[in-house]
């Protein structure tokens, strides 16, 4: 299958993805079809914080009717703040969108967890990953830590780095979303944030949804189809 990513948001998560895939791939016997097209994270930001989904799927709806004359035959968003409105995407699109939301969910049914934590943007982590999880309870950063995590997190989208301050505060916050209100695993649901996380350890369990969304588009391409 030939997957397009609407990448740029931020740019170094789309790089994590195109390399994830890459590795993934390496060994397979079928060539990797992707492209990839650039979405603006400002953009994105602006019109998440108004609520405004329908505007950014009409953004997105150019590049994914761009991606489908490249030949792609299935599209996914590098951003899980991106997800926003990738229900509203999927009823206009004319390719089918690999959305990460469900897969997310399902690893948390298969993993029987009970309770799970989110760190991600303000949007995600107040709608509970847009409501996608029904298996588990979710819990995400109280008062102040919350807003902390946002402004770390635009931050590091857009600057594509992380200051060893920040990661502190970030791995701070993660710790007492499992000591202090219950969470077996905290969800990276923002997929910058590997930024931070990834190669350190933390001292808590973190699941990266931008690994396992990941795994589902390796999987389609291996396969051929969309499901």
């Amino acid at each position: 299958m030939h997957i397009g990513l609407i990448g740029g948001i931020g740019p170094a998560a789309t790089e994590f993805y195109y390399r994830g895939l890459v590795a993934r791939h390496a060994g397979s016997a079928k060539p990797m079809e992707l492209t990839i097209v650039h979405a603006d994270v400002g953009e994105l930001s602006r019109n998440a914080a108004a609520g405004d989904a329908q505007k950014q799927a009409q953004i997105f709806l150019t590049m994914v009717r761009r991606l489908a004359s490249a030949g792609a035959e299935a599209a996914a968003i590098t951003s899980i703040g991106g997800h926003f409105c990738v229900t509203e995407l999927a009823a206009l699109s004319p390719i089918p969108i690999l959305s990460a939301i469900p897969e997310i969910a399902e690893r948390i049914r298969r993993q029987g967890l009970k309770t799970v934590g989110l760190l991600g943007t303000a949007t995600v982590m107040r709608t509970r990953l847009y409501g996608g999880i029904s298996s588990a309870s979710v819990v995400v950063p109280e008062g102040d830590a919350l807003d902390k995590v946002h402004r770390t997190y635009i931050a590091m989208a857009l600057s594509g780095k992380v200051m060893d301050e920040a990661r502190a505060e970030l791995f701070s916050i993660g710790e007492s979303l499992c000591r202090d209100q219950g969470a077996e695993v905290v969800l990276l649901a923002g997929n910058d944030l590997f930024l931070a996380f990834d190669g350190r350890a933390c001292g808590f369990p973190v699941a990266d949804c931008a690994e396992i969304h990941m795994d589902a588009l390796h999987r389609a391409l291996v396969a051929g189809t969309s499901s």
